[in-house]
């Protein structure tokens, strides 16, 4: 029998990503397109029910780290497992190409200190069938996976195979450096590359404890990139920038200089932090200023909850990770380490002993008990009140705060995890964080996807927003409206991709269908399936009826199909005429 339509979701309230009221209506696919959106008349190869359900867009996470699944694996999880079907690498300028044989190592150990990705797991996962950036991208388009990508030309492996050791060691680039670079960044945007990403923080290190590459490049080498980006006239600049009180003018002046000269999007990691919670306000400020000037646009990209350390036996981090009597036991088997922890001499010494600074500075948040609250088996709350802190438990109840992280660390036969609040909840709240997504210059990423195995799980971000913000905080809620447009439109058009995040004829079928009365988030559990037996924080959802990439179905009632529709987008894209009519979004770009 001959269908008119490929996929056709019926009777949904469709919230189409533009912000606009919702309203109930049918959504029909043929082949990868949306091509009519209403009342649908015709049949399908496939309908699905969506009577009582919302269908959206999918969802854009512009700044995941999935240089390396993306290898060894088809499926972007969590990302997919929480409505994302585009995702975005390359970010903080690290990644795996471009790169000769003989720095393999070199750029496994900026992606292991940086991101927290094992060696073994790089090393057992990587084909390393690439030298140059189209090379790498040929690799990802040879593999079929769930969700698309999109990738940035990452700048320290840049700097490596141009300088070599000298980029290692963090020289100043010559002028001849700078044009191989220019020629090297030509080659990749020609080849699909959806920009540059680069770091300038300090913190931002090797396993081996050397900064990074890209961390004090004179501005020149940056504006000289963004030359060849305003020569193409595409690619975004995406950057993690030092955004304290005492280097924000120097950082803004910086970007605001690369986007006037670039004429391209400029987008930077946006956090606030304890040392610094009262800037914002200037930054919003100043971030308005900036863009109401011809040629700017500066996009501060912000996490949607706190951004968060996972701690436990089983993770990477504890409080405790710092005592030479952990490294003797940190690879035992979890009931023997249960086990050990429970003699009283071995807490004592690890409770009572100084312990030693890290080259990971993510091990000394591990031991910020006015910010570590107890996860949880069941369903996390990531807005806790001050008092469910560790520290405020411990001193009404007498006690020194290592000792009852000590004490909860051990619950649940030691499979019990606590969470450390990093950023955006100076205040014990999520309020700078609503006032920061309601700012036309804010937009959502940091999800972190594929990066951070063992200490964080943050790409379920999706899931949080469209249940804590849309349903169930008790003040300062957002419309599903204005959300499904924080996760899906405004973050794809930040990078170019034109064609998705709107439910319209013309538009990629990349699409949930939601139960959003059942949508829930469970807490972060430990999946061993990484390359050479690693493991790595997963976190689920339940309530996604249906995720759609490309008009085929890749995720059921939460659980993957094995579908693999996912493609690599090279460059920026338009949406498609559908039956012979032009979307309004290309009519404006004509």
């Amino acid at each position: 029998m001959r269908h008119d339509y490929d996929l056709l979701i019926r009777g949904g309230t469709i919230v189409d990503g533009s912000g606009k009221p919702s309203f109930v209506g049918d959504v029909a696919v043929r082949g990868d397109l949306i091509v009519a959106v209403g009342e649908v008349t015709g049949s399908a190869a496939r309908e699905i029910d969506a009577v009582g359900l919302i269908v959206t867009p999918g969802f854009v996470d512009i700044h995941t780290h999935y240089d390396g699944q993306l290898i060894w694996s088809d499926r972007m999880a969590p990302s997919s497992d929480h409505g994302v079907t585009t995702v975005m690498t390359g970010n903080c300028g690290i990644g795996f190409a471009p790169c000769r044989p003989a720095d393999r190592m070199k750029l496994i150990e900026l992606m292991e200190g940086v991101e927290d990705i094992p060696e073994p797991v790089t090393s057992a996962g990587l084909t390393w069938d690439w030298e140059s950036f189209p090379d790498f991208l040929e690799a990802v388009d040879r593999r079929r996976r769930d969700v698309d990508v999109i990738a940035m030309l990452p700048h320290s492996p840049l700097r490596v195979y141009v300088m070599g050791d000298r980029a290692l060691r963090r020289e100043q680039a010559t002028a001849e450096d700078i044009a191989r670079m220019q020629d090297l960044l030509r080659e990749a945007l020609d080849a699909g590359a959806m920009g540059i990403g680069t770091s300038r923080i300090p913190t931002h290190r090797s396993s081996t404890g050397e900064q990074i590459p890209s961390f004090g490049v004179d501005e020149e080498e940056l504006l000289a990139l963004g030359d060849v980006m305003n020569e193409k006239k595409k690619g975004v600049f995406q950057l993690v920038a030092t955004m304290k009180p005492e280097s924000f003018e120097d950082e803004i002046g910086f970007m605001t200089r690369f986007a006037r000269r670039s004429g391209r999007t400029v987008t930077y990691t946006q956090a606030q932090t304890v040392k610094d919670p009262d800037y914002i306000a200037d930054v919003r400020r100043r971030l308005a200023e900036i863009n109401a000037a011809p040629g700017v646009d500066i996009k501060a990209q912000l996490y949607p909850r706190p951004i968060g350390l996972v701690v436990g036996l089983r993770v990477t981090a504890n409080p405790f990770c710092m005592s030479p009597l952990w490294d003797a036991l940190k690879d035992l088997p979890l009931e023997q380490k249960v086990a050990a922890l429970r003699r009283p001499e071995v807490k004592a010494q690890l409770v009572g002993e100084t312990h030693q600074d890290p080259r990971n500075p993510l091990f000394l948040m591990a031991r910020r008990f006015e910010s570590m609250f107890e996860l949880g088996r069941d369903v996390p709350n990531y807005e806790p009140d001050r008092s469910e802190s560790i520290a405020e438990r411990a001193a009404a109840a007498g006690q020194d705060p290592a000792a009852l992280s000590y004490e909860l660390l051990l619950k649940d036969d030691g499979r019990n995890l606590l969470f450390v609040a990093m950023g955006n909840f100076v205040d014990y709240n999520l309020d700078f964080v609503e006032g920061m997504l309601r700012d036309e210059n804010v937009i959502v990423g940091l999800g972190d996807g594929g990066a951070h195995y063992g200490m964080v799980c943050d790409a379920s971000y999706p899931t949080f927003a469209l249940t804590h913000w849309v349903r169930d905080r008790d003040h300062g809620r957002f419309s599903i409206e204005e959300m499904v447009h924080i996760l899906a439109r405004k973050p794809a058009e930040t990078v170019g991709l034109f064609d998705r995040g709107l439910i319209a004829p013309g538009y990629r079928a990349s699409i949930n269908v939601i139960d959003h009365g059942r949508l829930t988030l469970f807490s972060p559990e430990i999946a061993n399936d990484l390359p050479g037996g690693g493991r790595r924080l997963h976190q689920r959802a339940d309530g996604y009826v249906a995720t759609i990439v490309n008009g085929i179905v890749i995720s059921e009632n939460d659980r993957p199909t094995g579908a693999t529709p996912g493609r690599l987008i090279r460059g920026p894209q338009a949406p498609s005429a559908a039956n012979g009519e032009t979307p309004l979004a290309l009519q404006a770009a004509e």
